[in-house]
């Protein structure tokens, strides 16, 4: 059987204003097996913004990106996309 693996991941992120997007982006590229993430703000309130996050690699660990998300300060309201490749 052949494994699946990761490919795309798109999330509904709220994070802190003070983050800036670029900063993000740049902290989700440095992880194991990603090579590319687009970030897409969706609103922005006084203290916080709505984002759309899409991570693309080769065989993301989901949870990874989860965890570094926590770590600096955002919370993950849905995963809205998953894309999986076998082989």
């Amino acid at each position: 059987m052949e494994a699946v693996r990761h490919i795309k991941i798109v999330l509904d992120v709220l994070k802190p204003r003070e983050i800036p997007v670029y900063h993000l982006a740049t902290s989700l590229a440095e992880l194991e097996n990603v090579q590319q993430v687009t970030v897409d703000v969706i609103e922005v309130d006084v203290k916080t913004e709505t984002v759309k996050l899409t991570v693309e690699g080769t065989n993301l660990d989901i949870n990874d990106v989860l965890r570094h998300l926590e770590e600096t300060g955002c919370s993950v309201r849905s995963i809205d996309s998953v894309a999986v490749k076998k082989g």
